[in-house]
């Protein structure tokens, strides 16, 4: 299972927010790049990235920074946030990210994201279905739609979309633990391995997603609990792999 170490962007600094509320605001760190080479010397596989003020605002805002860890991090790097138009795909696609997560998009547009693996490929587009109480919430996770979570992950087969990043936002950034069965549930409805996101704080929540075998988890994305010296990134990754 590979651990994403989370890097959310807002102003160009480092920060969390306690459960999407923008009002909640933690810094980490003033250079991204650092950070982000921090990860990588610790063992990191991969980044995930989030533009927050993207996510907030409708339209990338953190693309220079984005590009700059990139360019000087020799780690794939998967990125959300504000990410709406097939421009703003193209553009992280040229600087070179991996990975491109569709979050508001894929939950109201559906074609959009049909059009969008077809252009960048399965590979490079990630779907990013974050849920409150099991319904959706879009919009940097300001509103919500009437739409559950496992019916729009269910539509995600026949779109080409084979990764899939679910947020639990009630527990995102509040260290509270996982809920193992919401994640086998999607990925069963998924038909394939999700990444976890929101509220892993322990080691044993790595050995506990990684025990659930790789058909239903492909990975977990860590932040504030890691910030905040919960644990080691190099604990998790090994926890991750069972070696921990």
């Amino acid at each position: 299972m590979i651990v994403f170490p989370a890097i959310d962007l807002l102003g160009g600094k480092v920060v969390r927010l306690a459960q999407g509320d923008y009002g909640k605001v933690t810094v980490y760190a003033e250079n991204p790049v650092a950070q982000a080479r921090e990860f990588a010397v610790a063992g990191a596989e991969w980044l995930h990235v989030v533009d927050l003020d993207g996510a907030r605002d409708g339209a990338p805002g953190n693309t220079e920074a984005i590009s700059h860890i990139v360019r000087e991090v020799d780690l794939p790097v998967q990125v959300g946030g504000g990410i709406r138009t097939l421009e703003a795909l193209g553009t992280l696609a040229e600087a070179g990210v991996a990975r491109m997560v569709l979050g508001t998009k894929l939950a109201t547009d559906p074609e959009f994201a049909r059009e969008a693996v077809s252009r960048f490929g399965g590979e490079s587009i990630v779907a990013g279905v974050d849920a409150r109480d099991g319904m959706v919430a879009v919009e940097g996770w300001r509103e919500g739609i009437t739409t559950s979570a496992t019916d729009l992950v269910a539509e995600l087969r026949s779109l080409g979309i084979r990764h899939l990043v679910y947020t639990d936002i009630s527990r995102d950034g509040m260290r509270t633990g996982v809920d193992i069965d919401a994640y086998e549930a999607i990925a069963e409805t998924a038909g394939f391995p999700v990444i976890a996101s929101g509220g892993v704080s322990t080691l044993d929540d790595f050995r506990e997603l990684a025990a659930t075998g790789p058909d239903v988890m492909e990975g977990a994305i860590t932040g504030r609990a890691l910030y905040e010296g919960a644990f080691k990134l190099k604990h998790a990754i090994r926890a991750a792999r069972g070696e921990y």
